[in-house]
């Protein structure tokens, strides 16, 4: 035997950075189970789960696919990067790796996109925008969200209060029998601060005034130039915004990448020193062989022209 003993040391894994990887996917984990229950909830609520073809008879479109797309990806993120890092998975650490920097590649290609055509984004928004009208009474959600950009953004239609001529209750022809007939949803209305209770009628029959006196009771500017003014009084706000979660995205990647290298450096070193420990330890030498034979063996052996007995 060896009478040296050698001493092995071993690289670790480190514990910071896998338990910070840990903790912070499970709140994402947590929060986008939350948003995806959230979601099939209200799917559940509007008799979509029992009725699937009504995802495709909704004209514009329906709020809680953003529940549910926003929900289910960051449940698969949350349960690659939690899983991966509590049980040292290099395979879901290294999906998470990849499907993180794909999301943040698309980010980063539909900002670059959308500073070069900015033209063609402010047509598809338009055209966007005008779906929904169409179909702001065919879903309540639909419905709320419309009228909560409505009246955060101080607007009314995309480009202006006579996009609701594209809605069938409210357009001015004389063949619709609806009492919204050439009006607007409230939340075009000026608001009076000194009202207590919400006069949901106050947009009937406003479009049949003439322009100037529209002023006085309704928004006139379309929602998507007052959106483009938003960004550009918020600009540093929002380009915050999205750096601190790209910033969040290419640290939440470094890390979960640094965690792979020191598990396969872990791996690599037991393996090295398996194989070491097998060939110092395992293996006996001659002489160790024919010290443990007895004095009959050795001189069998030994002897010329004959072989140790099988």
């Amino acid at each position: 035997m060896p009478g040296k003993h050698q001493h092995f040391q071993e690289p670790e894994v480190g514990c910071c950075g896998k338990y910070f990887l840990f903790g912070f996917n499970i709140v994402f984990w947590v929060l986008g189970a939350l948003f995806l229950a959230i979601g099939l909830w209200a799917w559940g609520e509007k008799g979509v789960l029992s009725n699937i073809s009504a995802l495709t008879d909704l004209g514009g479109l329906d709020p809680v696919w953003l529940f549910v797309v926003v929900g289910g990806v960051m449940s698969v993120l949350g349960f690659a990067g939690c899983i991966g890092a509590l049980r040292e998975n290099t395979f879901l650490l290294k999906f998470f790796s990849v499907f993180l920097g794909l999301i943040f590649f698309l980010e980063l290609a539909t900002g670059i996109l959308a500073f070069v055509f900015k033209d063609w984004i402010r047509d598809q928004l338009n055209l966007f925008i005008n779906n929904n009208v169409k179909a702001y009474r065919d879903d309540i959600d639909l419905q709320n969200l419309i009228d909560f950009a409505q009246e955060y953004w101080s607007c009314c239609g995309a480009r202006g209060p006579n996009d609701w001529n594209l809605n069938i209750y409210f357009n001015c022809t004389d063949l619709n029998p609806s009492r919204e007939r050439c009006g607007v949803p409230f939340s075009c209305c000026v608001r009076d601060p000194a009202e207590d209770v919400l006069n949901t009628q106050c947009g009937y029959d406003v479009r049949l005034k003439l322009e100037l006196e529209q002023q006085g009771f309704i928004h006139t500017k379309g929602c998507v130039g007052q959106f483009e003014k938003w960004l550009q009084d918020n600009l540093i706000v929002v380009a915050g915004v999205f750096v601190g979660i790209a910033l969040l995205q290419i640290f939440g990647i470094c890390l979960a990448q640094n965690l792979v290298s020191d598990i396969k450096a872990v791996k690599a070193n037991w393996s090295k020193w398996n194989d070491d420990f097998e060939n110092h330890w395992l293996t006996p030498t001659v002489s160790e062989v024919l010290s443990t034979a007895g004095p009959q063996q050795n001189s069998v052996i030994g002897a010329p022209g004959l072989a140790p007995p099988s």
